[in-house]
């Protein structure tokens, strides 16, 4: 990944996906390139066309906070994706990196997930990678290849089309949230590994990638096809493990006396018959 012009990289992607519509403009004739032109974004945040281009081409590296706000309305960024700007814009100096050690998930906590009978739940790391996992997760996720990574599960996997109902919503959102983690610290080595291996194999996380879409999402619903119980709707909510940088846990669980929650029991039935 070129990390030399993050922040001209995300302005062009966010210029691209913001319409003529959306900022009060009329349509002028046909368009060569989606979204809106450099100069209407520059006439927009009250700046140059000029010192504009120089924040896309990346010759001008130090907005101002004014600018970094006006462009923040102009694009209509989230407060996850104006945060992600700042960012980028005004990058914290790096530690130099140490060898990457082993993650190891404090056994407490695997102990307490693995006591939930009827809550599936998993431990990832920094990029996702699935560290730990109850009986109730493993039986959410049977028979599904690329477990041992979400984003890998999602984008490698056939079958994940059908496991998340609302697969475009799903993959763009952990694409997101991976944009999100990563901030300005694009260059690590386990992130480049991870990210020239999807653009490798899926067009479709290429595409997502490219949008610079960014969000912090921390509770949301999900809907689930599984193999054996039938459809589900499930609310996750990730948690930060204090004293385990990087480390979230991720608990899913339906709504009380729904047909889901009716899923999960069955599904807690089916994982104790299997388990060793």
């Amino acid at each position: 990944m070129d990390s030399d012009n993050l922040l001209g990289e995300f302005l062009r992607a966010r210029r691209e996906l913001t319409t003529p519509e959306q900022v009060g403009l009329l349509p002028a004739g046909s368009r060569r390139t989606p979204g809106l032109r450099r100069e209407e974004v520059a006439m927009l945040a009250g700046v140059s066309t000029d010192y504009y281009i120089r924040l896309e081409q990346g010759r001008e590296r130090h907005p101002s906070e004014r600018v970094l706000g006006a462009l923040m309305q102009v694009l209509n960024l989230t407060p996850d994706a104006a945060a992600h700007m700042h960012q980028l814009a005004h990058p914290v100096p790096r530690r130099s990196r140490t060898p990457d050690q082993p993650a190891r998930v404090k056994p407490a906590l695997v102990r307490l997930i693995r006591s939930w009978p009827y809550t599936p739940a998993i431990v990832t790391g920094r990029w996702m990678d699935v560290l730990a996992s109850n009986q109730m997760a493993d039986a959410l996720y049977d028979g599904l290849d690329h477990r041992d990574n979400l984003l890998r599960l999602i984008f490698l996997n056939p079958d994940s089309r059908r496991f998340y109902r609302d697969w475009e919503e799903s993959a763009r959102s952990k694409v997101a949230q991976l944009r999100a983690i990563a901030g300005a610290d694009l260059d690590d080595p386990c992130l480049t590994e991870l990210v020239g291996e999807l653009s490798l194999k899926s067009t479709d996380f290429r595409r997502m990638w490219a949008r610079h879409e960014v969000s912090g999402e921390n509770v949301a619903t999900k809907r689930f096809r599984h193999h054996d119980v039938g459809d589900l709707t499930l609310t996750y909510e990730v948690f930060n493990i204090n004293g385990s940088p990087g480390q979230k846990l991720i608990v899913f669980q339906a709504e009380p006396g729904s047909p889901s929650a009716h899923a999960l029991d069955l599904l807690s039935s089916l994982a104790a018959l299997t388990s060793p």
